[in-house]
């Protein structure tokens, strides 16, 4: 991902900077972590690579891919093909398996017919293997820890095979142990090669990644790397 000027100001009066122009670059395969207070512009920075909102100045490319002329729909479908999002909350339907959890995240994506569901719940399946669920396929959350549900919610980020992986916060519903092995699990999944970006408020967190980038009060700069 690619930002160059991008910014986000709200419209007034008096027009508000939720993101000050800035410039960042994350090569394919990198695990950069972004910190800041409450209030400082994570979530814009967020909701901007995310593709859930669109910049007000500058330029965004995600994976080669300009993405300022895009069209709401274009928009959507290349958030579908190249990012995995993994929240705070895990957001799981509670009258789901793990695997039909897993399974809806390309639900509207992919095509409709028998065949194509057969893939889709092959992938979940394939996707929970991956984080470590495969004895839990059939689990209702209701009946999973905190950890293995925001394990589920991983593997439902991880079926469209994102080039990228944002993460807002994902320990933070964890106790210290159940947290460290969801670092673990993405420590593992970035040695695959798979490009990390994660937003948190602990040091500890922000520290296990190779870059840091700090956001406060709108402004973005980066403040270590390996």
């Amino acid at each position: 991902m690619e930002f160059r000027g991008v910014g986000l100001t709200y419209p007034g009066p008096p027009p508000v900077a939720a993101l000050n122009p800035c410039d960042l670059t994350v090569g394919r395969g990198e695990y950069v972590t972004v910190v800041g207070p409450s209030g400082s512009g994570k979530s814009t920075f967020l909701n901007i690579a995310g593709l859930l909102d669109s910049p007000t100045s500058g330029r965004y490319v995600l994976d080669g891919v300009d993405t300022g002329p895009l069209r709401d729909g274009d928009r959507a479908a290349l958030r579908g093909r190249k990012i995995g999002f993994v929240f705070q909350s895990f957001h799981l339907l509670p009258h789901r398996s793990a695997v039909e959890n897993v399974s809806l995240a390309t639900l509207y994506t992919a095509a409709k017919s028998r065949r194509a569901s057969a893939l889709r719940e092959e992938r979940a399946v394939e996707s929970l293997v991956q984080v470590g669920l495969g004895h839990r396929l059939d689990a209702l959350p209701t009946r999973l820890s905190g950890g293995e549900r925001q394990r589920v919610a991983i593997a439902r980020a991880l079926m469209g095979r994102p080039a990228l992986l944002l993460c807002d916060e994902p320990t933070g519903n964890l106790d210290t142990a159940t947290a460290e092995s969801v670092l673990a699990l993405l420590d593992e999944l970035h040695a695959t090669g798979l490009t990390v970006v994660l937003i948190t408020h602990d040091p500890q967190v922000a520290a296990r990644a190779r870059r840091t980038v700090v956001i406060r009060d709108g402004f973005l700069r980066e403040v270590s790397a390996a």
